[in-house]
């Protein structure tokens, strides 16, 4: 092989390996608009877990609300329970929350 031929052959492999390790416009538009659906995803997972605490909040606020001045076994009871509801609030929540992270991850994947 010459000098020519080995230069040409070296030119057209580099040219080959920046093509095919270059993403082409329309690849990285599509990776861009994967990229925000999976963001968005977990925005609105971050948003239910923001949304069920000042919820699951308020409730806590009502149960101790119900304590203060009472000590009737019923009236304690009562505010158990109410405490249990914000415990649920939040874990139902978390489960949706992370369901949603799930997802954006599978979108991720499939890049």
């Amino acid at each position: 092989m010459n000098t020519n031929s080995i230069l040409l052959f070296s030119g057209v492999l580099a040219l080959a390996n920046f093509t095919v390790g270059c993403d082409s416009k329309q690849e990285e538009a599509r990776e861009a608009a994967v990229e925000r659906k999976a963001d968005n995803l977990e925005e609105r997972a971050d948003k239910i877990r923001e949304n069920a605490e000042a919820a699951a909040d308020k409730v806590e606020d009502k149960a101790d609300a119900m304590r203060e001045g009472d000590t009737d076994e019923m009236t304690e009871a009562s505010a158990d329970a109410v405490e249990e509801t914000a415990d649920v609030i939040r874990d139902a929540a978390e489960r949706r929350a992370d369901a949603l992270e799930e997802r954006a991850d599978d979108v991720r994947e499939r890049k």
